[in-house]
């Protein structure tokens, strides 16, 4: 049990978040972060600009109605990750680093930076994708060479800064559950080592990290642990063993805050009476995604209700979250007002967004306006509803506004989606399409290509920017972009690639291009949110039905397949990614959504045929990223997401071949799904992970052709001819040669041309070398 004395455990506040956007209103962290990286700006630069962050960050959650002095706001800042933060934290950095710590074991930003994105032949850490969501985390690897030890005073020191500017913050960490987990086998560890066979070392260090709050006034801790709403490979009986032991240890500490467990995105389940009984102060729990616990006592514990969806940005039903919050609270414990999860999957704020038209405006929440909910929740369920009459009238009227608007159900959209029959998911069998395809082709052994995207350069960027403003003219803005398409197919045909791309110089984001051209979306100005490190996104809001008024890529897919003799592919994105990368309607079950993205996606496949291009790649890198965190529920989601993308590719003709790419997943787990796309040729993420994911595809008798990714674009190193090569070789011990492309990992427009140019004839060298061998 708990040594805080219950009765007087510090409180919790009443309403709270778990989490706020990292990145700035106008992406600050962004800026800064690439200006250190380019060596324009220093290390006390970098540390000013986040300072400033984090306390405009305070000020602001505070002037939205958060105590300031009550531990309600979070503490969850990331110069880059936080997963990246707990390894840095925990002493757990690969040995191939080693020499970047100083002497009491700490990393300086520039070498937490290098551990992030690498150098020379020293790679990253691996990347994948955090739980269901959009954000990709950086992968710690773990070993038995890892000596845990508490090297880093971040977390405590900014926890101070904040109480010395007039904030008592509550610090949020990973827990370690989550982040044993959620690592990976060091290289030294081999294939059998399981980081979280460490949990016995690791948990002292944490405690240690306690106490240091614990000394510096902290009242509270948020640990957060969504591994515990999650089924994953190891036994369920074993994470719920580690789960007792981890916090009836941490309880038993003699030093240290309140205990806040957090556990975002999904039913904690049979892992809530574990908490419960180890003695935690306060849990949790997403009741967005996840149900109102049955059969659990929870007197005497705080329960954080999630009851405001930090996971979306649609306007929160009020009147509904009053009445899941009551029926937490009949199961005895105190009831606080809470986001899901933390805000950091949603934009900073709608204002701003004021071209959405005051009607949409008014149904949608970004993270200010749902911390402004909280406050009324809050509110509400201290002071009587009265209290808060009006907003609670507002919410109302939106939300029928919004159930009754036209464009959410649109009959010709309904009526088209109803016709749909089995046999239009079906193409013939791969064979003929095979032969038909070689035919038309040709192609080589070892085909290449590369994913979509060149780089957007500045220069295309401001053209773009010229244009949306109406400084540049239509004409001129088109031209800039022939010329840049042009620029790339050159170089593409200079470096001896296969099957070339345009390079999507139009296109400002691979969902927002297709949301701007498509009803029943509409697209934010700021609306940012990060993807991963510096990187960030702007996520299109899905609304209504959805409808496509015209083609969308034809014009500029035909121009570049007349500048080459080559098969040039046709670019487009899956219905699965655009709503994975979008903010989608919540009205109707997702399926029904994607299937109307597949016949808009359907007809735009037979009017590039149309026009001659007979290469099209559908791009699906989100499908695992959607994967229900519970086994009973990914069957279901397989199924209409492996549909929805049959539905979009299974009109076109034998000799199409169809392409699909898939990034930063664990791939082993719905090979089933991936074999159902059956696209012709699908290209994966596999660089940074040495190609680990191909015997599970081989084993599984994949027959089709595959392009594993030979160079890991999400790092700005240049692979040496020799990396590639070996890799390549890799993937033929499991992938015979006829079948395999070679191929990036994902698209270009992150990186520069130097690189770029130099990584592509790398890989084309090692080809050639492969094949020649």
């Amino acid at each position: 049990m708990s040594h805080i004395d219950v009765a007087h455990a510090p409180a919790f506040p009443g309403g709270t978040i778990l989490g706020y956007p990292r990145i700035g209103r106008m992406r600050e962290l962004k800026k800064a972060l690439e200006s250190f990286w380019k060596g324009a700006s220093t290390a006390d630069d970098l540390e000013a600009a986040a300072k400033d962050l984090r306390l405009a960050t305070y000020a602001r959650l505070a002037e939205l109605g958060l105590g300031a002095d009550d531990a309600s706001l979070p503490s969850n800042f990331s110069f880059y990750d936080h997963m990246l933060d707990a390894a840095v934290t925990f002493g757990a950095v690969p040995t191939r680093f080693e020499g970047l710590r100083a002497q009491d074991g700490s990393i300086d930003l520039a070498g937490y930076s290098t551990v992030a994105r690498g150098r020379g032949d020293d790679a990253p850490l691996e990347m994948t994708k955090w739980f269901d969501s959009n954000y990709h985390y950086l992968v710690p690897e773990i070993g038995p060479e890892t000596s845990f030890a508490l090297s880093s005073t971040r977390w405590a020191d900014q926890f101070v800064e904040a109480k010395e500017a007039g904030y008592l913050t509550r610090p949020v960490i990973t827990g370690p559950l989550t982040f044993l987990y959620l690592a990976k086998a060091s290289d030294e560890a081999g294939e059998d080592y399981r980081p979280i066979d460490r949990l016995s070392d690791l948990i002292p260090v944490y405690v240690e990290l306690l106490a240091a709050f614990k000394a510096a006034g902290a009242t509270w801790v948020q640990i957060d642990e969504p591994i515990l709403v999650a089924d994953i490979d190891a036994d369920r009986a074993e994470v719920l063993a580690n789960a007792a032991t981890a916090y009836d240890a941490l309880v038993a500490a003699t030093d240290r805050p309140a205990l806040f467990v957090a556990a975002p995105y999904n039913d904690l389940g049979d892992a809530l009476p574990v908490l419960v009984e180890s003695g935690v102060e306060a849990v949790g729990l997403d009741l967005v995604r996840g149900a109102v616990p049955s059969g659990v006592d929870l007197s005497g514990i705080t329960v954080v209700a999630g009851v405001v969806d930090g996971h979306n940005i649609w306007r929160t039903d009020l009147d509904a979250a009053l009445r899941t919050a009551d029926a937490v609270a009949a199961l005895g414990g105190t009831v606080a007002i809470s986001s899901s999860t933390s805000l950091f999957h949603v934009p900073h704020t709608l204002t701003g967004e004021e071209h959405l038209g005051e009607e949409l405006l008014s149904w949608l929440a970004f993270a200010d306006e749902k911390v402004a909910e909280i406050v009324t929740l809050a509110t509400a369920r201290a002071e009587g509803e009265e209290a808060v009459a009006d907003a609670l009238a507002a919410t109302r009227d939106a939300l029928a506004a919004r159930a009754g608007h036209p464009g959410t159900r649109r009959a010709e959209v309904r009526a088209a989606l109803a016709a749909v029959a089995p046999d239009d998911l079906d193409r013939p069998a791969y064979s003929v399409r095979a032969a038909a395809q070689d035919a038309r082709f040709g192609l080589p052994e070892l085909a290449t290509t590369t994913i979509g995207s060149f780089p957007q350069t500045p220069e295309i960027r401001k053209a773009r920017a010229a244009w949306a403003k109406g400084t540049l003219s239509d004409a001129d803005y088109e031209q800039a972009m022939k010329d840049e398409i042009a620029s790339v197919v050159r170089l593409q045909e200079d470096l001896g690639l296969d099957v070339l791309v345009h390079g999507e110089a139009e296109r400002n984001d691979m969902v927002q291009y297709f949301a701007e051209l498509l009803d029943g979306f509409d697209v934010t100005v700021n609306g940012w949110v990060q993807s991963y490190g510096s990187r960030c996104t702007r996520p299109s809001i899905l609304w209504g039905d959805v409808a496509r008024p015209e083609p969308m890529t034809v014009r500029w897919a035909q121009y570049a397949q007349s500048l080459t003799d080559r098969p040039m592919k046709g670019m487009l994105t899956g219905p699965v990614t655009i709503l994975a990368w979008s903010f989608v309607r919540d009205d109707q079950p997702l399926g029904d959504t994607a299937n109307q993205v597949a016949l808009a996606l359907r007809d735009e496949i037979a009017d590039l045929e149309t026009v001659g291009i007979g290469i099209i790649q559908v791009d699906e890198p989100a499908l695992r990223e959607l994967l229900p965190l519970k086994k009973a529920d990914q069957p279901a989601y397989l199924e209409w997401s492996v549909n929805a993308f049959r539905l979009a590719t299974s009109g076109a003709k034998d000799d199409t071949q169809v392409h699909t790419h898939l990034c930063y997943s664990e791939f082993g787990e719905i090979i089933d799904a991936i074999d159902g796309l059956n696209a012709d040729v699908t290209s994966i993420e596999a660089a940074r992970s040495r190609m680990e994911v191909l015997p599970a595809i081989k084993n599984h008798g994949y027959e089709r052709q595959i392009g594993p990714g030979v160079w890991d674009i999400h790092s700005p190193r240049v692979p040496s001819t020799d990396e590639v090569t070996e890799l390549i070789a890799l993937a033929k011990e499991s992938i015979p040669g006829r079948q395999l492309w070679v191929n990036p990992d994902c698209g270009l427009k992150t990186r520069g041309y130097d690189e770029t140019i130099a990584s592509l004839r790398h890989m084309m060298a090692a080809t050639q070398a492969v094949r020649s061998a």
